[in-house]
């Protein structure tokens, strides 16, 4: 059962969803656009990791080998790397064991980024393009007469000019999720990555029906009479890891939202717009939280240029809210100025200016008090941006690209929204919020032990 606090947020949250659901409802997906309380649920947090893309890919792939009859990979960019080569010896696998028990297991892999020929030429249509089995091994793929115990699609979606789909989630049987800030991709990157299981699995089959599901590449119902869906529990820490913060099963099931936020193509004609960002689940969830936030906002991205979200980051700040901010420095430079006509190191520079005003202006205040109005005294600012550890080996991550946001050390927000404009006015995302203490708790817990020696605070 959700606290009275936690019922306020997400009562608040609906209700500023339900008062723009006309401006929604032109979004794809939108299935939840008239009844947004369909996008809240429970999970079961299984393990909360820490390590570089590959690393967390390569050991959520070893849960997907026990897939019996569905596999759904969701990426944004796809490119040659270990985790390509990892997730090729899976799909070996799994046909390998479909063909000795004589059936077909289902595989989606779904991704929005490839190359520029890709983007510049494949169809912005939603239904996107699905390729061709004699193009798989051009992506690193086995060949499809490897593959012959699977059933097989693979889709992508671009829609021009930059509205890519940067969500990433891997789904096992409808049972299982995982949703990892990594792409399969080659960046040596500080990442995480939430196992969950319950009902937030199937949450995400809706996103990805809605959305992934049409044009040719929909999924038939389960069949619960072949093979059950048992999955392998881990015994202690993936050595390859930087940090890995396990659920026991006895933990409450813990109140979770799904956060989408749909593409907004045209939002990319005016980056230097301050206007208010497009009311998608993820964005609205976060402005409430920051808004209502009592004592603490924690964020990691890996970068910082959306304005709505900077300036409620000072509003806090003004309210006594303490605010700890973790980004990359010269990460996605020039994407940045395309889509934001300004960079986080600019934006960082700004913040802490009016923060050091702030500070001027309380102090002064104190000089002469107001005992009937007394001024609040700003909250405490620490920005601190993401350095390779000395010494840390070939495996060493050399930026920062978890997305995490924690308010009040009791609600989590994970997923692939970065605070950046992009993000905020442009790609798809998706995002997952859990309202519980003991899972902040952790996984900030998590997150602490992986950051020592890999942080230097500007302020």
């Amino acid at each position: 059962m959700s606290s009275p606090h936690f019922k306020a947020v997400t009562d608040t949250w609906l209700s500023d969803l339900q008062s723009n659901a006309e401006i929604n409802l032109r979004d794809e997906p939108n299935f939840w656009a008239s009844d947004p309380s369909k996008l809240i649920t429970t999970s079961q947090p299984v393990h909360f990791s820490i390590g570089t893309g590959s690393h967390i890919l390569s050991s959520a792939f070893a849960t997907c080998a026990s897939t019996n009859h569905e596999l759904i990979i969701v990426t944004c960019f796809w490119a040659k790397s270990h985790s390509q080569e990892d997730l090729a010896s899976l799909l070996l696998k799994l046909s390998a064991k479909a063909i000795s028990q004589n059936r077909k297991i289902q595989v989606r892999l779904c991704f929005s980024s490839l190359s520029l020929l890709q983007k510049l030429f494949q169809t912005s249509s939603l239904d996107g393009k699905i390729y061709p089995p004699s193009s798989w091994a051009g992506l690193g793929l086995p060949r499809p007469e490897e593959l012959t115990g699977l059933d097989l699609v693979v889709k992508s979606v671009f829609v021009r000019p930059f509205s890519v789909m940067h969500p990433k989630f891997i789904l096992v049987d409808r049972k299982i999720a995982f949703m990892p800030s990594c792409n399969v991709s080659w960046e040596d990157w500080f990442e995480g990555c939430i196992e969950m299981q319950g009902d937030i699995a199937l949450k995400l089959f809706d996103f990805w029906t809605a959305f992934w599901g049409r044009g040719g590449s929909a999924l038939p119902p389960i069949s619960t009479t072949n093979a059950s869906s048992e999955f392998p529990t881990l015994n202690g820490q993936d050595s390859s890891l930087i940090k890995q913060a396990s659920f026991t099963q006895d933990t409450l099931l813990t109140q979770t939202i799904l956060l989408p936020s749909p593409h907004h193509a045209n939002r990319i004609l005016h980056p230097f717009s301050t206007s208010t960002p497009p009311p998608t689940p993820l964005n609205t969830f976060i402005l409430r939280i920051l808004a209502t936030a009592t004592k603490s906002i924690f964020i990691q991205s890996p970068n910082l240029t959306c304005s709505p979200l900077i300036s409620d980051l000072f509003s806090a700040l003004e309210r006594g809210i303490d605010v700890d901010l973790i980004t990359s420095s010269r990460l996605m430079i020039l994407e940045q100025l395309v889509t934001a006509g300004t960079i986080t190191e600019f934006e960082v520079w700004k913040l802490r200016r009016r923060y050091a005003r702030l500070l001027k202006v309380y102090n002064n205040s104190l000089k002469n008090p107001d005992l009937e109005n007394p001024p609040v005294k700003p909250g405490v600012l620490k920005v601190g941006y993401f350095r390779k550890r000395e010494g840390g080996g070939k495996d060493e991550p050399v930026k920062s690209h978890l997305k995490m946001v924690v308010v009040d050390g009791e609600i989590t927000v994970l997923g692939s929204g970065n605070m950046d404009r992009a993000s905020w006015f442009t790609s798809q995302e998706l995002g997952v919020a859990f309202l519980g203490r003991e899972v902040a708790e952790r996984i900030k817990g998590a997150v602490d032990e992986g950051l020592e020696g890999r942080v230097v605070y500007v302020c």
